[in-house]
């Protein structure tokens, strides 16, 4: 069976992208706070990603607003719920992919849609309904059929797909950008998930490497996968920054 996904990371640049992005994650992981404080890293980092992933579904909240639970837009709160509830969506995440996009969605969309429409696939719009369940089928089987291919490159097309079909029609950015780093943490990039790509998205050049992907060609995919990779570099740092500042105390 031919190995898609490993096909997909031999496209112009992604594999020194990749290995770029591993480099940055295995310096993380190398940091001596991390013997003792790996889990308070961890839950800065999902509270700081589910900042940013909000600010780019266009809901802005200050970190402190964040961290005290004093942000009240329905899309920050969707985000958290979300981070909080990220671990324990892993080993789901690798048998069935669907389920957990439901949850995602009910998790981010809880307080800014009729509950009836919450984990549910939307009825109308474009892509077609009938193309968004195929495409997802689709999806699912690259998740759950073996590859060889990086951890990056998975999340990346986890990522641009959701972004790419819309699935439910509301907080899509949230689930896409939950959906990606579920797939680091599962694919032991980022097993303790210390890093926040979401933070490298919403500095990054987000919204014009979208669009490359959605052009479907080689080369525009591969922008996109180069991004994400730039993104946990930038989600890395991020996370480098927080240990040295718990080191400094």
């Amino acid at each position: 069976m031919t190995d898609a996904l490993l096909q997909v990371s031999r496209l112009p640049g992604v594999t020194e992208a990749c290995d770029e992005a591993r480099k940055a994650v295995d310096r993380l992981r190398g940091h001596r706070m991390l013997r003792r404080k790996s889990v308070e890293v961890s839950t800065e980092s999902l509270l700081r990603g589910a900042r940013a992933s909000a600010e780019l579904e266009g809901a802005s909240a200050h970190l402190e607003e964040v961290r005290s639970g004093k942000a009240s837009h329905p899309l920050v709160q969707g985000a958290l719920r979300i981070s909080q509830e990220l671990g324990s969506l892993v080993g789901t995440w690798q048998v069935a992919p669907p389920q957990v996009l439901a949850r995602l969605h009910v998790l981010g969309a809880r307080d800014a849609v009729d509950s009836a429409l919450l984990g549910r696939p939307r009825e109308s719009g474009t892509p077609a309904p009938a193309e968004v369940s195929a495409r997802l089928s689709g999806l699912t089987s690259l998740l759950t059929a073996p590859s060889t291919a990086p951890a990056v490159v998975v999340g990346a097309i986890v990522h641009g797909e959701i972004m790419a079909l819309r699935p439910f029609g509301s907080a899509d950015g949230l689930v896409a950008r939950a959906a990606e780093r579920l797939t680091l943490i599962s694919r032991g990039l980022d097993p303790k998930a210390l890093v926040a790509p979401e933070i490298g998205h919403a500095e990054l050049d987000y919204d014009d490497a979208l669009k490359a992907y959605l052009t479907g060609t080689p080369e525009g995919v591969a922008v996109w996968i180069r991004h994400c990779a730039s993104a946990i570099v930038v989600g890395a740092r991020d996370s480098q920054a927080i240990c040295e500042a718990m080191q400094r105390g």
